[in-house]
């Protein structure tokens, strides 16, 4: 694989989210218009709740520096992502995109809004938080598309966008942590055949309509030409569950 096919989260790395209305019956005018009257009494007494910005109270699940220990919490760089939509990456197995999807830090499946947080601890492993809410039922169909992808897809498969490709030689269930208070979780890990094999791994826990998934990547390979390796840090994992559960 060339260095410049290589896809993000590497690619930063290989260049340096009625009104309706009824009718009445036969009654008589009077008593429709008194209806009226206390119909519109009731409206202007009773304002309409303010609606909720999901964005704004997914915000305050994410977990922050203070609460993550040694870790320094921030956004992404701009530009460093391969693609910050699902619709800008393509994959050559359409079974295998929540795969892909997790392993570039994007939402599984239609969240109503998503998040994005990096923690490091000023090492090569770099560790993605995506944070997604979704409508009654919608996360459960996420879980359930992560999951059927994990299975469909341990042969590999290959992701591009506009700005790279990459190409995973396997996809590998593994045992996710117990005891986290999840409704139910995923554990995966991905290898990118370059120089030699570098292993990334996926850690994607749901409670109750919320999911996060936790994709960790050592650049250390990738910028020394060796193989390498990521595991999901466990206190980073339970500091964020906590807040979740």
């Amino acid at each position: 694989m060339k260095r410049s096919t290589l896809a993000l989260p590497l690619l930063s790395v290989l260049t340096l989210a009625t009104l309706s209305a009824c009718g009445g019956g036969d009654g008589d005018g009077a008593s429709d218009a008194k209806t009226t009257d206390r119909a519109k009494a009731t409206a202007s007494a009773s304002p309409a709740k303010p609606s909720v910005d999901p964005a704004k109270e997914l915000a305050k699940l994410l977990v922050t520096k203070a609460e993550a220990g040694d870790y320094n919490v921030r956004e992404p760089e701009a530009g460093d992502a391969m693609a910050t939509t699902q619709d800008q990456l393509r994959v050559d197995k359409a079974a295998c995109a929540p795969m892909a999807y997790a392993t570039n830090y994007l939402p599984l499946g239609d969240p109503e809004a998503s998040l994005v947080r990096v923690a490091d601890k000023g090492t090569s492993t770099y560790n993605y938080i995506t944070l997604a809410t979704y409508a009654p039922g919608r996360a459960e169909a996420a879980m359930k598309g992560l999951a059927e992808a994990a299975s469909a897809c341990t042969g590999g498969y290959t992701a591009k966008s506009d700005k790279a490709s990459t190409s995973y030689s396997s996809v590998k269930k593994e045992t996710a942590p117990t005891g986290t208070g999840a409704d139910e979780s995923i554990a995966t890990a991905s290898v990118v055949p370059y120089k030699g094999t570098q292993t990334m791994r996926t850690q994607t826990f749901r409670f109750g309509d919320t999911i996060v998934n936790y994709f960790s990547i050592n650049t250390y390979g990738f910028l020394n030409g060796r193989s390498s390796e990521a595991d999901i840090p466990t206190d980073l994992v339970k500091a964020q569950n906590k807040k979740l559960g």
